[in-house]
């Protein structure tokens, strides 16, 4: 199946922010283009922004004169509905309300031919109940654009309960023809990437609200450690507290109120106080020209130890011996029992595993890294009789690998384990239940939220046991169901592993 033709036009409604950038793209991808919104000045200003951007990027020298020139002719407003009869395509843009789309649809039906495509690029509505009032519900679908439009690669493709396959293909490669990213969605609450990402947050908020650590700290230690481009703390204050918490409430409803998506009461309070982030001047941290930026705990320095001994395979911080040796730190290593690094004074450091240090006679965790040789910084946790001289080499090891230190609470899963692992774990979830395939998650939450790795390559990385057993562990520590591993999860690690049953969990020694 091709794209719709590039002289066919294409229309949208809403002149927001929005709408005039689905209009830019499909302009410069060569229709003419038609923005049609209830306030027609509204509209007007809409095309003349278009143009004035098409203009300055010929000014650049990032647009063709002559093909600027062709663009900036073929954009129009319309005065009326009616004026979109001979669109292709109708992108809405509308307010977020399910009563003005509905009713927005009902009348571009009676409008438009028979063969165009409707879309919305809602956000948060379903798409199926959209189409519900609609008598051709098969061409209408949701084409979900990032913001900005034009600079955003991804664009999720929906499919609701009634989309026809094959006015999803046409849409699909009608925005691929555009130079966008599609990926395939089934009509789900939040659909990949709102759904997916809700752990980046949520996990970060529980650390918080555990007293485990400050925000500084969580946010440092995700983007140092975890290899995420923003902290959770400082992206919600970038959104806006209430559009990312209504968000999740929206989501959690969405799925009847299920423990995955239970919102934070830190953040509701935060919203109930009027602290929205960088908009009111203050949110999780305060902003303004006298405000001073919050750091994150930084441990003092230690000694280092000159020799540890590598217990069993460390996994997925086996790069950790390399940078041992590297260090000139002396390693003696046995196969058997661990994973753990044992320290001179007999205490172990332990990968995070969904335990906590209070379980076992003399433990520190270590948090996961997306790279430990290119991690800048180590989250490490220690419980109430872990050993000061312990901590301390823990500490100053890691200082000697050249990492900054940041100790936090006895949180078990750390911070970057337990976000991992959930976002693994909503992922295989979404996978079996037929929402997206593996690929085009990780494409949507690689592009749409700029994560270093997709969570389906992260469960490779690290193995298949992996997320199940630290979100095992959790489930026991933290019961209610919110780190219950899915079924799907459970079913991963028998597809993927060898027969002859599951594999034998090593770890600390556990307290008499």
């Amino acid at each position: 199946m091709t794209a719709i033709e590039r002289s066919r036009t294409v229309a949208v409604v809403g002149a927001g922010t929005m709408g005039q950038g689905i209009a830019q793209v499909a302009l410069l991808a060569g229709h003419r283009v038609l923005i049609y919104d209830i306030n027609a000045a509204l509209a007007a200003g809409g095309v003349g922004i278009v143009q004035d951007r098409v203009e300055r990027m010929a000014a650049k020298g990032r647009l063709d004169r002559v093909e600027a020139e062709d663009a900036i002719a073929r954009i129009d407003a319309a005065s009326d509905l009616a004026d979109l009869a001979g669109a292709a395509l109708v992108i809405e843009a509308v307010v977020e309300d399910t009563a003005v789309k509905r009713a927005l649809f009902e009348a571009l039906e009676a409008v438009v031919p028979s063969d165009a495509l409707l879309a919305t690029n809602t956000s948060s509505l379903s798409v199926t109940e959209l189409a519900a009032g609609l008598a051709h519900p098969g061409r209408f679908l949701g084409l979900h654009f990032f913001n900005p439009a034009p600079l955003l690669p991804l664009v999720e493709v929906v499919s609701g309960f009634a989309t026809d396959p094959a006015a999803a293909e046409l849409a699909y490669r009608t925005v691929l023809g555009w130079g966008k990213t599609p990926v395939r969605c089934a009509d789900t609450p939040g659909f990949i990437v709102n759904r997916i990402a809700r752990p980046f947050y949520a996990e970060a908020f529980a650390v918080h609200e555990e007293r485990g650590a400050d925000p500084a700290t969580i946010d440092a230690v995700l983007r140092e450690c975890g290899g995420f481009k923003m902290g959770p703390f400082q992206l919600t204050d970038l959104i806006g507290q209430d559009v990312n918490e209504a968000v999740t409430r929206s989501v959690w409803e969405s799925f009847f109120r299920s423990p995955k998506f239970t919102p934070s009461l830190a953040q509701r309070r935060l919203v109930q106080s009027g602290r929205l982030g960088r908009k009111s001047g203050h949110g999780w941290f305060p902003y303004g020209p006298d405000a001073e930026a919050l750091a994150p705990h930084t441990a003092a320095p230690e000694e280092a130890p000159d020799k540890v001994t590598v217990v069993g395979d460390l996994g997925p911080a086996a790069g950790l011996v390399e940078l041992l040796e590297e260090a000139g730190i002396a390693i003696t290593a046995t196969e058997h029992g661990g994973p753990y690094i044992q320290l001179p004074g007999d205490g172990q450091l332990v990968l995070a595993d969904g335990k906590t240090s209070i379980e076992f006679a003399d433990v520190v965790y270590f948090d996961l890294a997306l790279d430990y040789r290119g991690a800048t910084r180590i989250a490490l946790s220690a419980g109430e009789d872990t050993s000061e001289r312990t901590l301390a080499e823990a500490i100053g090891l890691f200082q000697k690998l050249g990492k900054q230190v940041s100790v936090i609470g006895d949180v078990p899963g750390m911070i970057v384990a337990r976000t991992v692992a959930m976002l693994i774990d909503l992922t295989a979830d979404a996978v079996a239940r037929g929402v997206a395939t593996a690929e085009d998650i990780d494409t949507a939450m690689r592009l749409g939220v700029n994560y270093p790795l997709g969570p389906a390559e992260w469960h490779d990385r690290l193995g298949r046991d992996w997320a199940y057993d630290l979100l095992h562990n959790l489930d026991e520590r933290c019961p209610g169901g919110r780190y219950a591993p899915s079924l799907a999860l459970f079913k991963l690690g028998y597809v993927e592993g060898e027969e002859g049953g599951e594999d034998e969990a090593g770890g600390a020694e556990e307290t008499a």
